[in-house]
């Protein structure tokens, strides 16, 4: 059964498209059926990190992995309900299509779409990148500006519940597993880093989410998109670039640990739980 990733948040720049490319190559370097679907239509980047990596692989000659790239293309018409009805049916039959993946990584845009939410509705797992920052905060919940306290979910969160209610009320087995994850750590700031981290353990419990440590705020990530290459091709003898730092080699291991933290089925193991899309 094919298990739908979906990597989504209403807010752009909080490092979606990367971390949905690091988690493609690291399940194709698994030995998994991969595909990845951008819904992106204005910046695309997860289809010009793809486009970047085809053209380094073509300079280069260098041995790399890509998934399936179908394309879901937004409805043209004017009557939005009949624009809806064809958006929905053009990305079932996608799915429909990617029967024999093992999985789906969807890369979803900063912004409140139909297509976005019918992908939500449709996920197995859905990854929130979240900067460490109380502006991003406030897309999952509302506080109280004089006490700090939690008011209750704010917009995304209210979309995620809404997927989570579609879905059950479809018939399909199994939830929806959220992992909120906190991304571009810095060194500094400790005290906000504290204080997210406090807000967010408070909020994880009351909306239903599981927190994962995401990727440091490195220049790596940056440097690495032109090319087409996540930290997963670097190194050994084949790899197109060398590591070439410990900060590398501890970025490598960034990722290695947010893919466990995601806990995905082994592809030689059926889902027991979950419907394929």
């Amino acid at each position: 059964m094919t298990h739908v990733i979906v990597l989504g948040n209403e807010k752009g720049g909080s490092g979606k498209s990367t971390a949905a490319m690091h988690i493609i190559v690291a399940l194709m370097k698994s030995n998994a059926r991969v595909a990845a679907i951008d819904l992106d239509m204005r910046q695309k980047s997860l289809t010009r990190y793809l486009e970047n990596r085809q053209a380094f692989s073509d300079l280069k000659g260098a041995a790399l992995l890509f998934p399936e790239n179908p394309t879901v293309a937004p409805s043209s018409l004017d009557s939005r309900e009949a624009a809806w009805r064809e958006e929905s049916q053009r990305l079932t039959d996608t799915f429909a299509s990617l029967a024999h993946c093992d999985f789906v990584v969807i890369d979803c845009p900063g912004a409140d779409t139909h297509l976005s939410r019918v992908a939500h509705a449709h996920a197995d797992t859905i990854v929130t990148p979240l900067n460490d920052s109380f502006v991003d905060f406030d897309l999952l919940a509302r506080l109280d500006p004089k006490t700090g306290d939690v008011l209750g979910p704010s917009v995304y969160s209210d979309m995620v519940w809404q997927a989570r209610k579609k879905r059950a009320m479809s018939g399909v087995k199994g939830g929806i597993d959220w992992i909120v994850m906190r991304n571009r750590l810095s060194a500094t700031r400790a005290n906000n880093k504290k204080h997210m981290g406090e807000k967010l353990d408070d909020l994880a419990g009351r909306i239903g989410f599981r927190l994962a440590r995401g990727f440091g705020d490195r220049v790596i990530y940056r440097e690495l998109f032109p090319n087409g290459l996540t930290l997963l091709d670097l190194g050994g003898k084949s790899a197109p670039v060398k590591l070439s730092t410990m900060s590398h080699v501890t970025a490598r291991l960034e990722i290695r640990s947010l893919v466990a933290t995601l806990n995905l089925p082994r592809r030689d193991e059926p889902e027991a739980e979950t419907a394929a899309a």
